[in-house]
């Protein structure tokens, strides 16, 4: 069996969020989802588990970080072109999230990222495949 990731961010309105990532062309996993948590899907084996505030809670005994004011992860989802990347961006932007950077291209990789609804910084990347025979 092939390993998977579940990223666990706690959010505020679980509603409002989800309809923010579905805004950027995300699904949800309905066996995964109730009034507490929503299984964001990335992709087969890569998953985000939005958490109510308070049910995140029960999983430690330390204090949740307001991701508004301070940076305990940051999430980073290649994509297939530099156009995709700009493209999430937009819509994020477009859905309510920040954009508090400029893009950067470093030639063979391209990057930009937004702020969800919560505070936490997604990153999004292109690399251009290397030249063959490299």
């Amino acid at each position: 069996m092939a390993q998977q990731i579940y990223v666990n961010l706690p959010v505020k309105d679980l509603e409002r969020s989800r309809a923010f990532f579905t805004a950027l062309g995300f699904s949800f996993n309905p066996q995964f989802t109730n009034e507490l948590a929503t299984c964001m899907v990335i992709s087969d084996n890569i998953f985000v588990m939005l958490l109510t505030e308070p049910f995140f809670a029960g999983f430690t005994g330390k204090p949740i970080a307001d991701a508004h004011t301070s940076t305990e992860v940051l999430v980073c989802i290649s994509r297939d072109s530099r156009a995709a990347v700009d493209d999430m961006v937009a819509k994020a932007r477009a859905a309510g999230g920040a954009v508090p950077r400029a893009p950067q291209d470093h030639g063979f990789m391209y990057g930009h990222g937004f702020e969800d609804l919560d505070g936490h910084i997604w990153e999004l990347s292109h690399m251009e495949a290397p030249p063959s025979g490299a």
